[in-house]
């Protein structure tokens, strides 16, 4: 399907659907291997393993080992102009011991042997005199991986005194000391497990939805992976074609997914049956499901499921349609409420071996969902309630939902996009330090993300995860992301997505004045504590004191903000209390282990 213009996403502001996402996806840009991990573009500011400086009169250059695990590594490299203004500049340097560049980002890397080449892309601009630009990339290294020695800067030597420490072996942690106790007196924020709310199914992200452009088995792994600079994402979406023959598809994507993550659930979301079975006779343009093909589109769902099935993929949750209440010239279909009830209470049970959803509306309009909620036969056939985030504020209904939580429903935010950040199109999406990007990010997205927590909603899913708004850059040129580099609106979400994992409970809390500007909300799993703290003031808080309901043996404090990336913090343990400093304009999450 083609993208809607700009002038028809404008018109859908009643409905807050701002820039929608039927856009197929471009080509991905193929370039060599891909690390299976993504690196965090580090500031200098923020020096987590082994810093190689070179200087001279022309240029300085910083070479930062951000993380090293078994055979690969991260790197953040930030040149400083000390001549003529730069309009364009080319780097080169050399490696000491077999090192290799798998993926880099903010700028183009070429290597060959031992020699490395990177040139800046559209989006760095120029270099004036004093100033720096940076760029980052994954690695891999076999015995050793010693720091480069000297650096050329369009040509020109940049020569000095560069002094090698050894790289970490291994990815650094954040710091737990108990050398500096936090102070006495009442808390800034105090955890009550005993008190519970609901229970957290995953924060998650869709795969392409039309065509034939899918994840690379590393994209899937950066989205899904724990590991060193993954995003930990715990749902993926995914679309039910009505054309059986396209099912085949995703099927690489998500046994990647359900092999190499943890405890990755999936959703299947068709957006239409075939046109043959609908009113109008046609995918696109809504159209009803006519009744005397009701039986039929459930062996439909039902098919779905068992093929994916037999490939080795479990479809944990099967929606009976995406958007109900919304018929655009793309693939749709048209539901009421009492429709979607008569279906899933009469056929629902031939979809077999998964739990269906209702009804993913635009804004978790009830007069969709109530009739099944209130129908104890159609009830029973459900295992979920779905929503989109499409106006739902102004709709007043980012709240809870009584009447699913009445009947042990868990509800799900199953899609929302939104990039204003752009304006008319400017490639500012692979600048990892962007204000406009970061600020929509902080303030509207993980806000949202936020506010459903403390809805009680159960679990978050993004739109398209690969995208250059989104996860991980799709390569469009037009807007400055390289396919598969990590982003800045990935890493904020792995604020959540990669520590509050599946089956934690939401838990209750208390805040001081001092606490009074951070959104918190607590997590409890795994025999941890789990805070994610966004602070969108401009101001940090400093030595917020954490009190725990006993003692922590252990806490890890990440954050990200616009100019770190899920960067370690320092955090300082004494007994049952930890405390952390908070920056301004930042999401981050501390983990106690008790």
């Amino acid at each position: 399907m083609l993208p809607p213009t700009k002038t028809q996403r404008q018109q859908r502001g009643s409905l807050m659907r701002l820039a929608h996402r039927r856009t197929v996806p471009p080509s991905r840009l193929r370039y060599g291997a891909i690390a299976a991990t993504a690196l965090v573009v580090a500031s200098t500011a923020v020096v987590t393993g082994a810093t190689g400086v070179s200087a001279a009169a022309g240029c300085r250059v910083d070479y930062t080992v951000t993380s090293q695990w078994s055979g690969g590594f991260g790197a953040n490299v930030a040149i400083t102009n000390l001549g003529d203004p730069l309009s364009s500049w080319t780097l080169t340097w050399s490696y000491g011991a077999s090192q290799s560049i798998t993926q880099a980002w903010n700028a183009t890397v070429t290597q060959n042997g031992a020699a490395v080449t990177a040139k800046n892309v559209s989006y760095n601009g120029s270099i004036p005199t004093g100033g720096t630009t940076s760029f980052g990339f994954n690695g891999t290294w076999t015995s050793s991986n010693p720091l480069p020695t000297s650096f050329a800067l369009n040509g020109v030597t940049c020569t000095g005194g560069i002094t090698p420490t050894s790289p970490p072996t291994s990815t650094p942690t954040p710091t737990s000391s108990p050398s500096t106790p936090p102070p006495s007196g009442p808390a800034d924020i105090t955890v009550n497990t005993a008190t519970k709310y609901q229970t957290v199914d995953g924060f998650g992200a869709a795969t392409w939805i039309w065509g034939n452009s899918t994840w690379s088995t590393a994209e899937t792994q950066t989205l899904v992976g724990m590991g060193p600079n993954q995003f930990g994402l715990s749902i993926l979406r995914t679309g039910i074609s009505p054309v059986s023959s396209e099912w085949s598809t995703h099927v690489n994507v998500l046994k990647t997914a359900e092999s190499y993550g943890s405890n990755v659930k999936f959703l299947a979301s068709p957006w239409t049956a075939p046109a043959a079975w609908k009113t109008n006779n046609s995918r696109t343009n809504g159209g009803k499901l006519r009744t005397d093909y009701y039986d039929d589109y459930a062996s439909h769902l039902n098919s779905y499921v068992q093929y994916m099935r037999n490939q080795g993929v479990t479809i944990d949750v099967t929606s009976v349609q995406n958007e109900p209440d919304w018929h655009p010239d793309y693939d749709s279909m048209d539901w009421n409420g009492t429709e979607l009830r008569n279906f899933v209470r009469d056929h629902g049970a031939r979809v077999q071996n998964t739990k269906l959803m209702v009804a993913e509306a635009v804004n978790m309009n009830y007069t969709y969902t109530d009739p099944t909620l209130n129908d104890t036969a159609a009830r029973n056939n459900i295992g979920y309630i779905g929503g989109h985030l499409y106006g739902l504020e102004s709709q007043g209904r980012m709240r809870s939902y009584p009447l699913a939580e009445q009947h042990n429903k868990p509800v799900w935010m199953t899609e929302w996009n939104h990039h204003e950040a752009d304006g008319s199109g400017s490639n500012i999406w692979g600048n990892p330090s962007n204000k406009a990007v970061w600020d929509e990010t902080l303030d509207d997205i993980m806000r949202t993300v936020h506010r459903l927590m403390e809805a009680n909603w159960n679990a978050y899913i993004w739109w398209y995860g690969k995208r250059f708004y989104s996860f991980i850059g799709d390569g469009e040129s037009a807007y400055g992301t390289t396919a598969g580099a990590p982003l800045k609106r990935g890493y904020a979400f792995s604020q959540y997505s990669k520590y509050v994992r599946p089956g934690y409970q939401r838990v209750a809390l208390t805040k001081s004045g001092k606490a009074s500007p951070l959104e918190v909300t607590a997590y409890s799993g795994d025999g941890k504590v789990t805070l994610v703290i966004l602070n969108r003031s401009n101001s940090a808080v400093n030595n917020a004191v954490i009190q725990a309901p006993q003692n922590v043996t252990k806490a890890e404090y990440t954050a990200t903000s616009q100019n770190a990336s899920a960067a370690s913090q320092p955090a300082s343990v004494n007994g049952n209390r930890v405390s952390v400093n908070v920056g301004a304009r930042s999401i981050s999450t501390v983990v106690l282990t008790l």
